[in-house]
């Protein structure tokens, strides 16, 4: 399943097979609708809309680039402005182009970019349903001193691991999630992409991020979290909230459960009203480290 050029929302719920209890029901119920959409500080709204698979089906290239859905109305209003996005598909030629929502570029003059501290609602109308959630960009709580690297003991000297230094303030309920970018190469989220505040609310802490990953690839586990001497690494750190944390935080468990037959089946928590999926506002701070050789 993991070899498939499925984006990781879709992997996870194709047929909505993932539910919490004692049984699992993989049978076919038919597609429903499945959302992502962020909007981050500083940026214009993104969205992309498609039908969830079959849980059993071999996905191919055209059948990924069948389940985007067009034609939909999609808006995003900050409470004062509402905009209407307009529908934009890359190429298709080698059957691996995408169908997605943003900004009409011809009003891109008039139209709003992400802002810290504002909630911002989506609402979709398509194939006769409608699909609506409420998202912020947070405050950027959760402050990103700084990053640097360890070399990893053994044998291959060229493995390190990436480290942050991050400050939490004393009000409790913030919530992160990061990506990295090697050496220019797109930005992609961890296996576990999504962490809390619970246990270091209020200190400065160093932790360990593993590197992203192409999650429709298959990875070697032990291999994933690390860099090599000689790269270049962008972290793109997020605050996000609480409904953001928790769609992604059920979802990455869930993907890395896959395949194991003594784990739990899970309920990938969902923050979108009429489908399934996330919309999720993002508070992004860069920071940029070049690993000597």
């Amino acid at each position: 399943m993991r070899n498939a050029p499925i984006p990781l929302i879709l992997t996870i719920m194709l047929g909505t097979a993932c539910q919490k209890g004692n049984s699992v029901d993989l049978r076919d119920k038919g597609a429903q609708l499945v959302v992502e959409g962020m909007i981050e500080d500083g940026k214009f709204p993104t969205v992309t809309l498609s039908r969830s698979l079959d849980y059993f089906s071999k996905i191919d290239p055209e059948q990924l680039l069948a389940s985007f859905v067009h034609g939909a109305k999609v808006t995003v209003s900050n409470g004062i402005t509402t905009h209407q996005l307009r529908e934009y598909s890359s190429d298709t030629s080698n059957g691996t182009g995408t169908c997605f929502y943003t900004v009409d570029t011809a009003n891109i003059l008039s139209a709003f970019v992400g802002e810290r501290g504002m909630s911002y609602t989506l609402r979709i109308e398509a194939e006769g349903k409608v699909i609506t959630s409420i998202t912020t960009i947070p405050e950027g709580r959760f402050s990103l001193d700084s990053i640097g690297w360890k070399r990893v003991e053994g044998p291959d000297v060229s493995k390190v691991r990436l480290f942050v230094k991050v400050t939490d303030p004393p009000e409790r309920g913030n919530y992160i999630r990061y990506f990295t970018s090697r050496n220019k190469e797109d930005f992609m989220a961890g296996l576990n992409s999504v962490f809390d505040d619970k246990v270091v609310n209020g200190t400065t802490f160093e932790i360990p991020l593993d590197a992203g990953v192409d999650k429709n690839k298959v990875t070697e586990i032990s291999e994933h979290q690390f860099f090599k001497r000689g790269d270049t690494v962008s972290l793109k750190f997020c605050n996000v909230d609480h409904g953001t944390y928790d769609f992604w935080r059920t979802l990455d468990y869930a993907y890395n459960d896959t395949g194991n037959p003594f784990s739990k089946p899970i309920r990938v928590i969902s923050n979108v009203q009429g489908a399934l999926g996330n919309w999720g506002g993002y508070c992004v701070t860069y920071k940029t480290i070049t690993i000597p050789k």
